[in-house]
């Protein structure tokens, strides 16, 4: 038997993961803030050196998934569901110079704020994007947001144990 397999299983184990809420977009929007936390959570006490840097070939990095995080968010919240005529380019992931922890965490929250502002302000989860011809509507955006961040969490966990051993969620 592995120590993985003899540790028993906890209340703890949950990792803090929300309970069900009281409606559908509720739920979606719970489960995008504690997968926005866990990102924050690997990225925050690395040092800005390990946090650029890539252990992997693909040349991801923390930074550099947190970035492109707040980019999705902006992308999908602001400018395809609301309409706004914000300008990005790339994907979000290349680094500037200026780029540090705390001012691309900082971003990233702010990018969560205003999804979560914009979402709240609509009552109607098959409300359509305002951009795009494809039927895609503010519950398919939801469930885009929390699957993406999601997968790049688990990049950041493996990214991280790389990077220091941190193993924590």
């Amino acid at each position: 038997m592995t120590e993985a397999e003899a540790r028993p299983v906890t209340e703890a184990a949950d990792h803090n993961v929300p309970a069900v809420v009281s409606g559908e977009k509720e739920t979606l929007l719970a489960f995008l803030r504690y997968l926005r936390t866990s990102v924050d959570d690997k990225v925050r006490g690395t040092a800005e050196d390990d946090a650029r840097r890539s252990p992997v070939v693909s040349g991801t990095s923390l930074l550099g998934i947190v970035k492109h995080l707040a980019f999705v968010e902006v992308y999908w919240s602001q400018r395809r569901f609301a309409g706004s005529d914000v300008v990005q380019r790339g994907d979000g992931f290349d680094l500037e110079p200026a780029d540090t922890v705390e001012s691309v965490c900082r971003a990233y929250a702010e990018a969560g704020r205003k999804t979560d502002e914009i979402v709240a302000a609509c009552s109607d989860l098959e409300q359509p994007l305002a951009r795009g011809r494809h039927g895609l509507t503010l519950r398919w955006m939801l469930t885009h947001l929390v699957e993406e961040t999601a997968r790049h969490a688990g990049h950041a966990d493996i990214l991280r144990e790389l990077l220091d051993g941190t193993t924590r969620r």
